[in-house]
């Protein structure tokens, strides 16, 4: 199979996840898998798609586990050697009126949607095949969240030499401020998801860099981007956007063109680059 070219979406049994893997499906000229954590709800998304005649292929994938997400490392090189295109959609969100400590809120969000996401990226990130396609679902909230950073904050994640372990000791330590209850006073938001999403952006600006001075001559682009507000079990019902409007830029972004040079490394959302 290692001829067939090969999409992979996280956390795609439904919502943006699904509507990108069903864009995908009618445009990326290959084999493209949803992956979700429980199997019978990717399998009842898989099977959604077949009766409207596309072709999807199922994985499990729960990106809080690095088993599961090795389990699929293994699956795409040992049967594509490799993959071509990846979509880090996978995320959780609490409701704004959820009484969960929001010390809690902030851990559990910053162990999926940074941490996991992390994972994902660094187990198969070197997978990823010359011309390959890398998108990180953030969101605009991080921009939000950022400008509500203190500045030495701001400085750090707008840093265009800021190291990987640099950011996780940031996200790390936003946990630990919550836990004490002290970060209003060390300059955070008051907003886990938005920390959460300042920290995907900001680690697609580090992967970027990386494959620029490690794998230059793979033409690999990898950027960040916002689906908008979208209408999802997350969001609610009020968002602007239906989830296939969601997937534009996601899908975009999935499918450039083998002979471009950007966008690379930015933050996207209605397919234009937009400042961080």
């Amino acid at each position: 199979m290692s001829g067939t070219p090969v999409a992979v979406v996280t956390g795609a049994n439904k919502g943006i996840g699904f509507a990108i893997v069903r864009a995908l499906c009618k445009q990326f000229p290959g084999h493209v898998y949803l992956t979700a954590r429980e199997p019978s709800r990717g399998q009842e998304a898989v099977a959604k798609l077949q009766q409207e005649g596309l072709q999807a292929f199922f994985h499990q994938l729960d990106i809080d586990d690095l088993q599961s997400i090795r389990a699929l490392r293994d699956f795409l090189k040992e049967k594509y050697g490799g993959l071509n295109v990846l979509v880090n959609n996978a995320g959780i969100a609490f409701k704004v009126h959820d009484t969960t400590p929001f010390a809690v809120q902030a851990e559990v969000t910053l162990k999926t949607n940074f941490f996991g996401t992390r994972n994902v990226c660094t187990e198969l990130l070197p997978l990823v095949k010359p011309y390959g396609r890398v998108v990180n679902v953030s969101s605009m909230v991080s921009s939000s969240a950022l400008g509500s950073c203190s500045q030495p904050l701001q400085q750090k994640f707008r840093s265009d030499t800021i190291t990987e372990e640099e950011l996780v000791q940031l996200m790390n330590k936003f946990v630990e401020d919550t836990k004490k209850g002290v970060h209003d006073k060390e300059g955070w938001p008051n907003t886990a998801y938005g920390v959460s999403k300042i920290g995907v952006t900001v680690l697609s600006r580090i992967q970027a860099r990386r494959l620029n001075e490690e794998r230059k001559g793979d033409h690999i682009l990898l950027n960040a981007c916002c689906p908008g507000w979208v209408r999802t079990d997350m969001a609610g019902p009020r968002a602007t956007k239906s989830p296939e409007e969601g997937a534009e830029t996601p899908v975009y972004l999935a499918l450039l063109p083998s002979d471009a040079d950007a966008p690379h490394g930015q933050f996207v959302s209605d397919k234009t680059v937009r400042p961080w």
